[in-house]
């Protein structure tokens, strides 16, 4: 069954564009050049992903992305955001509010589907996996695809979800970037920062027991064990 795209995207050109691209490749798309409204039906009828612009009349992609994030039916679900502009702070802060990807534009369609068909199989490959692990105080359940920490529940983006998971299949041991890179995108032009990001991100989420997960200066991260 094709997966099923949402673009919220207010700039019609550039809306057609990818809902051109992303059904040449076989995905069913539903398009919205209005934030608000956008958000209503996606919490409505959740798409396999979502293709998310910054700048959107009626709400930012930024409070639709926390929105989604906060929502039981959607918190996992991928989400990709467009900016028009390139500097870190406006990646990072997409990445802060739960975005699993990010491209700037303008852009190549065909990079954009890359990116789409990435983080819908990261979400996939991440809910087919039924083992629980336990490090310290956190819990990892791939088939349910849940975290806690401390006994609290985590809500992670499926990005987080499948850094935290790739780190505490091997605790204590250090993973260089490029591994992480490898193994939790499949992109290797993901920029460092990017993966920084994601690790900022994951370790605020799990509180306390974020200080379990280390930088290693000059190399990478590990999970250290309690």
């Amino acid at each position: 069954m094709p997966k099923t795209v949402a673009i919220v995207e207010d700039e019609r050109d550039v809306a057609e564009l990818l809902k051109h691209a992303l059904e040449r490749d076989g995905f069913k798309v539903r398009a919205y050049g209005d934030g608000a409204l956008a958000h209503a039906a996606i919490e409505r009828d959740p798409p396999d992903c979502v293709v998310l612009d910054v700048m959107l009349p009626g709400m930012d992609g930024l409070e639709i992305c926390r929105r989604l994030r906060r929502n039981a039916k959607t918190s996992a679900m991928p989400i990709v955001m467009l900016t028009a502009r390139s500097e870190d702070a406006d990646h990072v802060a997409g990445l802060e509010v739960g975005a699993d990807d990010y491209v700037t534009k303008p852009f190549s369609p065909r990079v954009l589907v890359a990116h789409v068909r990435s983080v819908i199989r990261r979400a996939s490959q991440a809910s087919e996996i039924a083992e629980v692990v336990r490090v310290g105080p956190i819990t990892i359940d791939a088939g349910r695809h849940e975290v806690s920490a401390n006994g609290k529940s985590v809500a992670l983006t499926a990005t987080e979800f499948k850094l935290l998971q790739f780190l505490a299949a091997r605790p204590g041991r250090v993973r260089t970037r490029i591994e992480i890179v490898e193994s939790v995108s499949g992109e290797l032009a993901v920029l460092e920062r990017t993966v920084d990001a994601h690790v900022t991100a994951l370790r605020r989420k799990l509180g306390g027991a974020g200080e379990l997960v280390e930088t290693v200066r000059g190399v990478g991260y590990r999970l250290r064990e309690k």
